[in-house]
C-alpha cells in the first residue's frame, strides 16, 4: 500500500509557512502500516496541481492533498479537483448549514465567499470538520483513492483522525506494525550505529531499524511488521532488552519522553530538587526543566550569572579563580554550583559556562568550549565540552547535556 502527500500552498514554496501536516500524517499513516513513498509541494496554480494529480495517480494507492480549500479567490483545489474528475461543485446542504451555524454562533455576517464553502464536487464523500467552514473530501479515480483536506493544522488532524482513519480501515486491509522507539542522548549517530552494528545486521527481515537525529539526541524506532501483533510485540520486547543491554547507559526514555520529564520524575521520586546557575545558557536550562507541568514541586529557581560580577556577587566565584582560570574553567562551573545548591538549599545545583559565540573564543578556549558542572550530596563535579561553533546549537547541546549529568547522577545515587 503507497501512499504520498501533496501539500497546496505558494507560502510553502516561499517558506513563509512551515509544512507541517506532511511529517504528521506521514507519521499517522505510518502508524497503521501505510507507507507514504513520494511527498511534494506546488504551487497554487492549476496547471501544477493537475500535474502533481496526474502523477500521483500512476505511483499511489492512497493521495493525501492538503491546502487550498479556503473561501478565498486563491483557493482553487476543489475546482482543480472537478477539472481532474470531470465533474463540477455542487451545493451541499449539510455543510451550509453548519456553515450558516458557525457565523451564527459568533454573530459574523454570512458572505458569499463563506456560502461557497458548501460547494463540493459532485462526486465526493464529505469528511466532516467540525472546527472549521471547509470540509475535507473523499474521492476516487479507478485504484486510486484522494483525500483533500484543508490546510489549517488543527482542522486538516481533527478530520484526518475522526474522518479519514476509520474510512481507510473500513476501505483497505492492512498488515500489523508495532513500533517500539528508544531516545537516547549523548552520542551521535554515526558512534551509535557502530555501537549496535552486530544487533542490527542480525535483525530480522520483517523488522526495521531507523535513526531518527536531532540536537544532541537519537531516537532509535523499531518498526515490526506482520500478522500477529501479540507475535510482533514479543520480538520487538526482546529486542528492545538487547539494545538496553548495548547501550543503557544512552538510554534516558521511551516513545515520546523527553529528557526533562524524565528529570522530573526522578527528582519526584527521590523527593529531591534542584537549582541552576546559568552563564552561557542563559535561562535555557531553566526553561526546559519548568517546561513540565508541576516541576514546582522539585525546581527551586536559578540565578542567570551572565557576567563576571553576578558570578562574584552572587556565587562567590572569587576575583583569584576568573583571573586565574577564567569564567569557562572547571573551578568556575564547580563554584557556582556549589554556591547555588548552598544558596537555595537543594539537593543538587547545575551550573553552565562556555563560549556560545561567535565571538569570544581563543585558541585556549574555542567557539563552542563549554563547562557543566554538578553538585549534589556526594560532592561537586565538572566536565568539559566541545559544542562546535552554531550559538544556538551551543546552547541547546549545553542544557542536554546539563540534564543528562542531572540524569546520571540521580540514577548512581
Amino acid at each position: 500500500m503507497k501512499a504520498e502527500i501533496i501539500s497546496i500552498g505558494d507560502e510553502l514554496l516561499l517558506g513563509q509557512v512551515i509544512d507541517t501536516n506532511s511529517a504528521w500524517i506521514g507519521q499517522e499513516l505510518n502508524k497503521i502500516g501505510i507507507h507514504v513513498h513520494y511527498k511534494s509541494s506546488v504551487s497554487d496554480s492549476k496547471d501544477s496541481i493537475l500535474q502533481a494529480l496526474t502523477e500521483s495517480e500512476v505511483r499511489s494507492n492512497i493521495v493525501v492533498i492538503t491546502g487550498g480549500l479556503g473561501p478565498t479567490k486563491d483557493d482553487i483545489t476543489k475546482t482543480t479537483l472537478c477539472d481532474f474528475f470531470g465533474t463540477s461543485l455542487v451545493l451541499n446542504e449539510d455543510v451550509l448549514t453548519w456553515v450558516q451555524s458557525i457565523f451564527k454562533n459568533r454573530n459574523l455576517p454570512m458572505l458569499e465567499s463563506n456560502n461557497q464553502q458548501a460547494m463540493v464536487p459532485e462526486n465526493c464523500e464529505v469528511l466532516w470538520n467540525r472546527n472549521g467552514t471547509a470540509p475535507g473530501m473523499w474521492l476516487q479515480k479507478k485504484d486510486t483513492v484522494f483525500i483533500s483536506l484543508p490546510g489549517v493544522p488543527f482542522e486538516m488532524k481533527c478530520i484526518f483522525e475522526e474522518e479519514v482513519i476509520p474510512k481507510l480501515f473500513k476501505t483497505f486491509s492492512f498488515p500489523s506494525i508495532l513500533h517500539r522507539t528508544l531516545q537516547t542522548i549523548g552520542i551521535g549517530e554515526s558512534f551509535l550505529a557502530k555501537k549496535i552494528s552486530t544487533f542490527e545486521d542480525n535483525l530480522p527481515s520483517h523488522i526495521k531499524l531507523a535513526y531518527l537525529p536531532s540536537v544532541g539526541m537519537v531516537r532509535l524506532r523499531l518498526s515490526a511488521y506482520g500478522e500477529s501483533q501479540e507475535l510482533l510485540q514479543e520480538e520487538l520486547n526482546l529486542l528492545v532488552n538487547q539494545l538496553y543491554d548495548l547501550i543503557s547507559e544512552h538510554i534516558y526514555g521511551e516513545g515520546n519522553d523527553t529528557i526533562e520529564e524524565v528529570i522530573g520524575q526522578l527528582l519526584k521520586g527521590k523527593n529531591q530538587s534542584v537549582a541552576t546557575a546559568e552563564s552561557c545558557t542563559g535561562g535555557y536550562l531553566s526553561h526546559m526543566i519548568t517546561s513540565v507541568p508541576g516541576s514546582s514541586d522539585y525546581y527551586l529557581g536559578s540565578i542567570i550569572s551572565y557576567s563576571n560580577k553576578i558570578k562574584t556577587k552572587e556565587l562567590f566565584v572569587s576575583d583569584d579563580i576568573l583571573k586565574e582560570h577564567g569564567a569557562v574553567s572547571e573551578a568556575c562551573v564547580l563554584q557556582m554550583a556549589t554556591a547555588i545548591k548552598e544558596k537555595f538549599g537543594s539537593t543538587y545545583g547545575i551550573a553552565t559556562s562556555g563560549v556560545a559565540g561567535p565571538g569570544g573564543g581563543s585558541v585556549e578556549k574555542p567557539v563552542g568550549t563549554v563547562w557543566v558542572a554538578i553538585a549534589g550530596p556526594h560532592g561537586a563535579k565538572a566536565t568539559a565540552f566541545s559544542m562546535g561553533d552554531n550559538r544556538g546549537r551551543t546552547i541547546h547541546r549545553t542544557a542536554l547535556v546539563a540534564l543528562d549529568m542531572l540524569r546520571k547522577e540521580l540514577l548512581s545515587n
